[in-house]
């Protein structure tokens, strides 16, 4: 491996500015033992990527150290960026702060200069997406978070002590024990991939593929494909399609045109994003009705990509009417004809449904949702809406019914399930800096309060000299 002297030397920067502004304190929440003597995490965050290590490197500045995370990919495949993402760039500019938490050597353009030079920095339009994970690998190794991956939740139990966590992994099933949990597990976090009935239920499953999965898009090569779906993932699609040497790319939209409108960019200033949990419902209600509004446009860069290849149609205002197999292929009947392909593409998005998740199958039924804390007014009803759970403000689950499952305070929720609640800070790049800091303070304060009465006989037991009049008689 190529030694870079500038990132040698941008990591000693990050030392000495983290030991000036006193980021990492001395650990102070008392040790405890869980059944047997096992170990008992005081936070256990599960998702190692750009959020989940984010909260780690948080915990860590306000001195909470006993802290796990667990990722189910391999170290270095975190998150969406190479595995399901297949845009080019970031679509967050690249002056957004990030991770970094307000440490300036540690933000993505530091890594940037430090790797390519202070002047590259300026040619950048938007960030690599490949170059965005590579900053995420070198940053979990500056922070030196403790981190399992290849490590899969797969149901949280409550406990005497707090909370049990069952995973798979490495070592076969294990249990971990924990005060806390953090679901940092990203745009599905809260249900799963968006379907269409009548994908589902009419084409066998090896012949279509959504794009929140992974895919050898070289086995597209030489075929007619099928995308279904208008807005950025769909466009990703065609154009990594094309790129793999797709024989033809048709593109299908229910809508007439294009949504143009990127709503992040309006909500991206501190008294929203600051303070948006501070609402009442009915306007929390309001706002987030009028936020799902807006359909996620795709970029100015992948919708050209995708339109210079002669090989791509583009159908708006076709939905599609039927589905099937004929003679080993796909026919895809629409409001202008028939069309025939090899494969279907989905770029439909993601459903919110907690009973999606297998993680949380013994726990769903205890938990509030805003259908069951909210009753719209006539007119706003939203059934989507109502799907998504009722967290309190510390991103915690709450109970359906008080007092029948206490536990849920204990398991936070730092994903696209948290929106409604919390507002658009723990779902991506653009809120994080609002986000992280928020979902620190809410575990600091939780673990703080569960331990007060340990802290204060540590208290009434302190004594420690600080000062003698004997000594300054001698």
């Amino acid at each position: 491996m190529t030694v870079c002297p500038q990132l040698i030397e941008l990591e000693r920067k990050i030392a000495a500015d983290l030991a000036r502004i006193e980021a990492t304190p001395t650990a102070w929440i008392p040790a405890r033992g869980g059944p047997e003597g096992a170990p008992i995490h005081d936070v256990v965050i599960v998702g190692a990527g750009l959020s989940g290590l984010s909260i780690g490197f948080g915990l860590k500045r306000q001195g909470v150290v006993n802290v796990l995370l667990l990722d189910s990919r391999a170290e270095g495949q975190e998150g969406p960026w190479l595995t399901c993402a297949r845009m080019d760039t970031l679509r967050s500019p690249k002056h957004l702060a990030g991770p970094d938490l307000g440490v300036p050597s540690l933000t993505y353009r530091s890594w940037h200069e430090a790797i390519h030079g202070a002047e590259a920095w300026d040619n950048v339009g938007k960030i690599g997406r490949a170059d965005w994970m590579e900053y995420l690998r070198w940053y979990r190794r500056v922070t030196d978070l403790s981190v399992r991956n290849e490590t899969t939740l797969t149901a949280i139990e409550p406990s005497r002590d707090g909370l049990v966590l069952s995973v798979d992994g490495p070592n076969g099933h294990e249990r971990i024990h924990a005060r806390k949990i953090v679901l940092a597990t990203g745009i599905e976090g809260a249900g799963g991939h968006a379907v269409p009935a009548i994908v589902s239920e009419s084409l066998p499953r090896e012949f279509w593929t959504h794009s929140g999965e992974t895919i050898d898009v070289a086995r597209l090569a030489g075929r007619d494909v099928g995308i279904l779906g208008s807005s950025s993932s769909a466009f990703d699609w065609a154009t990594a399609a094309l790129r793999a040497g797709a024989k033809t790319a048709t593109l299908f939209g229910r809508a007439t045109e294009f949504a143009k409108t990127e709503v992040l960019a309006w909500t991206n200033f501190p008294g929203f994003l600051g303070h948006f949990a501070d609402l009442d419902d009915l306007r929390r209600w309001r706002f987030m009705r009028r936020f799902f509004d807006f359909k996620t446009p795709p970029t100015t860069e992948m919708f050209n990509a995708a339109r210079a290849f002669p090989n791509f149609r583009l159908e708006l205002g076709c939905p599609p009417e039927r589905l099937g197999i004929e003679d080993g292929r796909i026919r895809l009947d629409t409001p202008r004809g028939r069309f025939d392909f090899d494969h279907l593409l989905l770029g439909t998005g993601y459903d919110i449904d907690l009973r999606r998740r297998p993680e949380l199958a013994s726990l769903v039924d205890d938990i509030a949702l805003w259908s069951d804390r909210f009753a719209a007014p006539t007119g706003e009803e939203d059934a989507n809406l109502g799907r998504y759970p009722y967290l309190g403000g510390a991103f915690e689950f709450t109970e359906k019914v008080p007092g029948r499952a206490p536990h849920l305070a204990n398991i936070h929720i730092f994903n696209n399930g948290a929106v409604p609640s919390l507002g658009p800070i723990c779902n991506g790049i653009t809120g994080l800096k609002y986000g992280v800091p928020r979902m620190i303070a809410a575990l600091t304060k939780g673990l703080f309060l569960d331990d007060a009465d340990r802290h204060y006989a540590e208290l009434m037991a302190y004594d420690e000299v600080h000062f003698s009049a004997a000594n300054l008689e001698k």
